[in-house]
């Protein structure tokens, strides 16, 4: 279904210029783009070298503005593709006054040629699409190529949590993480019980209206 375009967004955009990234769209093939790097330098985007978290898919911000104002001594690389939805993020993170987080508009396959070789230090992947059809498996963001383009992203020991409302997908991700040389815990109790902080998105929050678990798991680059 097409998304209607947001009025004034192209104003709406440009006035969140300062937290928002737009890579430069000079190669539209994924797989020659993500050889010609680019790479993002954080130090110089965030003005210091404190370590990096990525959500990837970050939807209208919920999650990741949370996780920045619990954590003021962390920066974060919030990736959302779609422009009518990384605006509100946009808004939310200013609105909020926070300088440790940055927007990236861009597809999740890019993400190879603006990530650096072990920059990153955790990795959260909430609620994404499960393409549950035939055919569709290269799409889901924990298909191969994209837990090993994560792995190298990674520092090691970084962690990748991912949450879903999707029992099939939870499974298909660990047995993907397993194969490529993660350690993978289930950690779904521990989230319904509140032994570990659960900062909830905006989908988890509907689901659990609707009584709708949701699965959690953490994978660790040995």
């Amino acid at each position: 279904m097409r998304i209607r375009r947001k009025k004034h967004l192209e104003e709406r955009l440009k006035n969140a210029s300062d937290v928002l990234l737009v890579p430069e769209r000079d190669i539209v093939n994924v797989n020659i783009a993500v050889q010609n790097k680019k790479y993002y330098d954080f130090n110089q985007l965030f003005g210091n070298d404190n370590p990096v978290e990525l959500e990837i898919g970050c939807g209208k911000g919920g999650f990741i503005t949370k996780k920045a104002q619990k954590n003021p001594n962390t920066n974060y690389i919030a990736v959302e593709m779609l422009e009518n939805i990384i605006v509100m993020a946009c808004e939310l993170a200013k609105e909020n006054g926070l300088k440790n987080i940055r927007f990236l508009n861009t597809g999740a396959e890019y993400l190879p040629r603006y990530i650096k070789e072990g920059s990153i230090s955790n990795i959260y992947l909430n609620f994404s699409p499960p393409f549950p059809k035939i055919g569709s498996e290269s799409h889901r963001l924990t298909s191969d190529r994209y837990v090993l383009a994560y792995k190298c992203f990674l520092a090691d020991g970084g962690k990748i949590y991912q949450k879903t409302d999707d029992k099939e997908f939870f499974e298909y991700s660990f047995s993907k993480f397993v194969e490529h040389g993660f350690k993978v815990s289930d950690i779904t109790k521990e989230i319904l019980s509140g032994k570990i902080e659960n900062i909830q998105t905006e989908y988890e929050k509907m689901f659990e209206k609707l009584g709708i678990s949701a699965y959690g798991l953490v994978a660790q680059k040995n």
